[in-house]
């Protein structure tokens, strides 16, 4: 097991794309190379995340064919990947290890820019918004994302689950003092534009082009066309993975 962290503006996301470069093609090229080999190693992810998205901390799980120690796995992978791909962190684990399968929760945090000057040390990683946001609608509406809901509303087309009940186990949002309002959402599994298309949606909140009590009946809906826009990837962030002692009890899989 590893732990990467990575910057994704140059990728097209964590899983192997047929026509452009995603972070999976590079972690397994990079395995293979540090075990001496001209081919590429497989390598799962806890999950998928969007082109553009990035990760404080991502989980990923990978047979070796050498033995490596765990400082070697994360001083091999460091050198064989490009600056803006990390490992953090390598340990050994169970032949039955499954990232996917052993995950408890996610914590993705979502950073919105509201002012009018741009930022540019920030500007890869927040989306930028002049207008003024109502943050206390905005706070009144984040709640009623809570819970265990059918999220069809909330999942982009193209989206390859099988069901779309999913549990927020958190959401909050917070204004902080130098122009940014940050959200982020705990669970153990989100559908594809999920969190950007919430994000979305409160900000139409925000923007009063829509009441906060406007959130029960989108789920309701359960209409894609119910819900906001999608916030555009450069603003989230896979901020945490928590990982259980063995597979997931629970009948019902979420991604």
């Amino acid at each position: 097991m590893a732990t990467l962290a990575w910057r994704g503006t140059a990728y097209a996301g964590w899983q192997l794309q047929s026509n452009a470069l995603a972070i999976q093609e590079v972690m397994e090229r990079a395995v293979g190379a540090m075990c001496g080999l001209n081919e590429s190693i497989p390598v799962a992810a806890t999950g998928r995340t969007d082109a553009g998205v990035h990760a404080e901390m991502q989980i990923v799980g990978f047979q070796l064919p050498v033995d490596r120690e765990p400082h070697q796995v994360v001083s091999g992978i460091n050198h064989h990947t490009p600056e803006d791909i990390s490992c953090l962190d390598a340990k050994m684990m169970p032949d039955n290890f499954s990232p996917r399968g052993w995950t408890h929760s996610k914590l993705y945090r979502y950073r919105i820019l509201n002012r009018n000057p741009q930022c540019p040390f920030r500007g890869a990683f927040v989306w930028h918004l002049k207008l003024p946001l109502d943050v206390e609608a905005m706070s009144e509406a984040i709640v009623d994302l809570v819970g265990q809901h059918d999220f069809s509303s909330f999942r982009s087309a193209g989206c390859s689950a099988e069901g779309t009940v999913r549990t927020i186990r958190g959401a909050r949002l917070e204004s902080t003092g130098d122009g940014e309002i940050v959200f982020e959402f705990e669970g153990h599994g989100f559908l594809r534009h999920q969190v950007r298309i919430m994000v979305g949606t409160l900000v139409e909140i925000g923007l009063g082009k829509r009441c906060a009590s406007d959130i029960q009946g989108i789920i309701h809906a359960r209409d894609r066309a119910a819900a906001g826009q999608t916030a555009p990837a450069k603003g989230l962030t896979l901020v945490s993975v928590q990982m259980g002692d063995g597979p997931r009890r629970s009948g019902r899989r979420e991604a």
